[in-house]
């Protein structure tokens, strides 16, 4: 058996299941504000730090000082946040199938879990509150404004270790459905990064990250300790 101390995973689209409420709630709060983003410019961005991409649309549609910039991202995040509560609290928020039987199997055999998530910590505490993950079940949860940059870098997997106490990246597997997860497992190191095919991107898209593993979904993860 692998001697993997930590499963890090991430929450929409892998243990969350995304039915397109995310770019949908980026969408309309960025046309609230005048700004209109290509389908195709949202997907390539799923996975990052949801305040960095309003940020980047932002530098590109209005140029200016770093002051005005800044508060503009910060309203408009306040209105994605604000239409993505309302979607979640009118079509409700599911568990991917086999994601809570998965965290059951690891804990088991006390192997840790951590969530890491482009969300804020507002949003990310309202999800697990209806999902009914608390704090005896996942170790350690780990989100957007949490770290200085988000997705690819490598510091939401490495704030996941320092909370779940485990030093090792050697002893990490981390977990997602997107380009960017996979990315910040590379750059993080970990022993094990595996793809889900549950979420934003398709199996030709995950395989250009190399993972070490590609998945269907969470519920397949206890096959990779056969």
């Amino acid at each position: 058996m692998s001697n993997i101390e930590l499963v890090v995973f991430d929450l929409a689209g892998t243990t969350i299941e995304d039915a397109g409420e995310v770019p949908e709630a980026f969408t309309s709060a960025l046309q609230a504000h005048g700004l209109t983003v290509t389908r195709e410019a949202l997907h390539a961005a799923r996975g990052a730090s949801k305040r960095e991409i309003i940020r980047h649309f932002v530098e590109n549609r209005f140029p200016g000082e770093t002051s005005a910039i800044i508060a503009r991202t910060e309203q408009i995040f306040a209105t994605f946040r604000q239409h993505l509560t309302e979607i979640y609290a009118n079509r409700g928020v599911r568990v991917i199938s086999g994601a809570t039987e998965t965290f059951t199997w690891l804990r088991r055999r006390n192997i840790k879990i951590a969530l890491n998530t482009g969300f804020d910590r507002n949003l990310t505490e309202l999800i697990l509150q209806v999902v009914r993950w608390d704090k005896d079940f996942v170790q350690a949860v780990v989100c957007g404004d949490d770290v200085v940059q988000g997705r690819p870098a490598p510091y939401l997997i490495f704030h996941a270790m320092e909370a779940a106490a485990v030093i090792s990246v050697s002893r990490v597997a981390n977990i997602g459905d997107t380009m960017l997860d996979l990315q910040a497992g590379r750059n993080a190191g970990v022993r094990w990064n595996v793809g889900v095919l549950s979420g934003a991107h398709r199996q030709e898209q995950l395989t250009q990250v190399q993972p070490t593993h590609l998945l269907t979904s969470v519920a397949a993860v206890p096959t990779l300790w056969n």
